[in-house]
């Protein structure tokens, strides 16, 4: 690995008015002051653990080795981990943790190392990335978020993350600005997801038929087709054509949805297989990642 301790002392710098994200909080979290995403300098570790809820391509048959961090840098309404991602009650880790955590996750037969919600740590991932491939640990690392990415932190892990997996949530910036608290989502998503297939390209299976390299794009239909799903895909494919897409029916109302009555219902299971078919049209890959 080439020596990427610069791209570490940048991505730490950034803590100090705060910009890791493209809320540009400019919050000094070395000081201890918070963020939108609520987290301080260090990351707070909810769980790591051996996940077999994850896409195929990633569970194979070890589970994939999630790392889910508490907070984050948007507030959706809706969301079905709320308890972890609107909350810091959590274990307070070192990168030096982190890599212990991914150590016991390979050592228990996990495929990759799955960090969850890593957007507003990226600094102590990217960290925890080197003292992992340091150890000799070599298998794919998963950087799982929420699309709403800064493409100058993205630079900054070049050569670290092995797999993207970005939600694209909306293709309409009202309606991220009112279920998800961003006024500009979907650009960010749009550029952050050019900048992720650049550097990883299309998903890359290997002879089991896990993943080891590329880009996986998730996108959960809302009900009353609130995210627009069919400009999602066309974004999607002109951003990364040919990456694979998980469109995801796992929707139900949680959290604050029920403030808002357009959210209380369920997609059909008409609209999925359609929209599933669209993203096949414009050339999108589905294959081992929908249930």
């Amino acid at each position: 690995m080439k020596d990427l301790s610069e791209n570490i002392h940048q991505l730490c710098q950034m803590l100090s008015s705060c910009r890791l994200c493209p809320r540009n909080c400019g919050v000094d979290r070395t000081a201890g002051q918070l963020g939108q995403c609520g987290i301080g300098a260090r990351p707070v570790v909810s769980s790591a653990m051996a996940h077999f809820g994850e896409e195929q391509v990633l569970v194979g048959y070890g589970g994939s080795g999630t790392i889910f961090f508490c907070g984050c840098n948007l507030h959706c309404v809706y969301c079905q981990n709320y308890d972890i991602s609107q909350n810091a009650s959590g274990k307070t880790s070192s990168p030096e943790e982190l890599a212990q955590f991914a150590r016991q996750l390979v050592e228990a037969g996990c495929e990759n190392i799955n960090f969850v919600s890593p957007t507003h740590v990226a600094h102590a991932v990217a960290e925890a990335i080197i003292l992992i491939r340091r150890a000799g640990i070599t298998v794919p690392t998963v950087y799982n978020c929420g699309g709403y990415e800064s493409v100058e932190v993205l630079q900054l892990l070049e050569g670290l993350v092995d797999i993207y997996m970005p939600d694209f949530k909306y293709a309409d910036a009202g309606t991220g600005l009112k279920y998800s608290g961003v006024k500009d989502y979907p650009a960010f998503a749009q550029s952050a997801l050019e900048e992720m297939h650049r550097q990883v390209g299309t998903l890359q299976l290997n002879d089991n038929r896990i993943a080891i390299r590329g880009v996986l794009v998730r996108h959960l239909v809302l009900p009353n087709d609130i995210a627009n799903s069919r400009k999602v895909i066309e974004m999607v494919a002109h951003s990364a054509p040919g990456c694979t897409i998980n469109i995801m029916r796992q929707y139900r109302p949680a959290y604050r949805a029920g403030e808002f009555e357009e959210l209380l219902a369920y997609p059909s299971l008409q609209t999925i297989d359609e929209l599933r078919l669209y993203a096949g049209e414009l050339g999108l890959k589905r294959e081992g990642v929908e249930s």
